[in-house]
């Protein structure tokens, strides 16, 4: 159950990431729920190392659509060099 979970947390984190941060991306419905489980990871383990989160405890909303948009940015960097 946990792991659908996080498809479902990865897919409305990184929907929204994408809502902010609007443009064209190549990808869909998967790179999205990528981008949003990536997120989440990222800002869990930037909060552990800063000691927000107690170990085991995980990143809120907030702070893993902030980890997804970081994401979304180095995609689209590594992404628009490989098109030109």
């Amino acid at each position: 159950m946990g792991f659908i979970w996080a498809i479902i947390v990865g897919l409305i984190v990184g929907a929204i990431a994408k809502l902010i941060m609007p443009g064209r991306d190549p990808g869909g419905i998967i790179v999205t729920i990528l981008l949003g489980i990536g997120g989440s990871l990222l800002a869990t383990f930037i909060g552990q190392s800063l000691h927000w989160y107690r170990p085991g405890q995980g990143a809120g909303w907030i702070a893993s659509i902030i980890g997804a948009i970081v994401i979304l940015a180095i995609y689209r960097a590594v992404i628009g060099r490989r098109a030109v």
